[in-house]
């Protein structure tokens, strides 16, 4: 058998590699898991190289989001119906449990799922029972959960928008992908690798970055995370295949922090510099602390709305002493 993590999961920065060796570990187990990280860091890959180093590899492998289920239809898609339960139930149909049935069913969104559905899939997590829409029998059914979310079902649960005693049972094995910001160790590496599957894949010759231009990537802040480094290098290569890739060539929104924030004040209508002047120092104090009030605190989404990286973020709050005014803030998730 191929190693999926190795094939799929690329990167060696320490807090990557940490999470590969616990997600190796908890293949091995039937645990529960809940899979945290930003949107394209690669949730759904971890879930399968989970799946397919597990004991039931051989078995399915099914994903399902939860964010794109109607209400009215998400207790079927999940647990199934019989013909006539419900008004256009004309047929029986296999839930997604059922279906997943000897495998893994990954639920991803697990944030956006009806409240409604959520005890019953409780009860599936805590007895393996499955009971189908318009059946009295409860079936027993063996279906490993792997569920993943971008959101903080901690704070959903604390504002009843999440069932607690889910989150808890969800829980037992938290793993946390590492936004692209923070893996910044491994982006030569991804970028090299996805332009060479790109470049085969396109039958095109692969571009060559320039020092000055691999500079330039590692200070951009990647809000897209894996996902967006990959649709960057099918762009750059497409158009600019068998050439070297300078600054210069870069789409808008890699150009420096600074400078993108002068081109944008300056396309705002209306906004002119007073005859008096204005104190730099103070306006960046002051868009630092509200992108702090607008992300509960989380330093990493701070430093996306500011234009940063996180590690310039923080340099700024110690530079101009504003850590007391963070502390105070209601802390919003894992993404600190």
């Amino acid at each position: 058998m191929s190693d999926f993590f190795d094939k799929h999961l690329l990167g060696k920065s320490a807090e990557f590699a940490a999470l590969i060796r616990a997600a190796r570990i908890t293949a091995m187990t039937d645990v529960t898991l809940l899979v945290l990280g930003e949107s394209g860091t690669g949730k759904e890959l971890l879930a399968q190289a989970i799946h397919h180093h597990s004991r039931r590899a051989l078995g399915p492998f099914i994903a399902i989001n939860c964010a794109a289920l109607p209400e009215s239809l998400a207790e079927s898609e999940l647990f199934g119906h019989r013909k006539g339960a419900f008004t256009g139930a004309v047929a029986d149909q296999q839930g997604r449990i059922q279906a997943a049935k000897g495998g893994t069913l990954f639920l991803d969104e697990i944030g956006d799922l009806p409240l409604s559905i959520q005890a019953k899939l409780l009860r599936f997590l805590e007895s393996g029972e499955c009971q189908v829409v318009g059946q009295t029998r409860v079936d027993k059914v063996d279906t490993r959960i792997i569920a993943a979310t971008h959101r903080d079902l901690y704070a959903q649960s604390q504002l009843g928008k999440f069932r607690q005693d889910l989150y808890y049972r969800l829980n037992i094995v938290p793993l946390e992908l590492p936004p692209l910001c923070r893996r910044l160790d491994d982006l030569e590496m991804l970028l090299d690798t996805f332009t060479k599957q790109l470049a085969q894949r396109h039958n095109l010759s692969p571009p060559h970055y320039s020092k000055a231009t691999l500079k330039q990537l590692r200070c951009h802040t990647w809000p897209g995370n894996i996902r967006e480094l990959h649709n960057f290098c099918e762009r750059m290569l497409i158009l600019f295949h068998g050439q070297t890739i300078e600054p210069t060539h870069l789409p808008r929104e890699f150009q420096p922090a600074k400078t993108a924030l002068f081109q944008q004040l300056g396309e705002i209508e209306g906004f002119l510099l007073p005859d008096t002047g204005i104190n730099l120092e103070a306006l960046e104090i002051s868009m630092i602390r509200q992108a702090l009030h607008k992300t509960y605190g989380n330093r990493s989404q701070a430093a996306r709305l500011l234009g940063l990286t996180r590690d310039t973020l923080l340099y700024r709050i110690k530079k101009y002493a504003i850590q007391a005014v963070t502390d105070s803030i209601p802390k919003k998730g894992y993404y600190l």
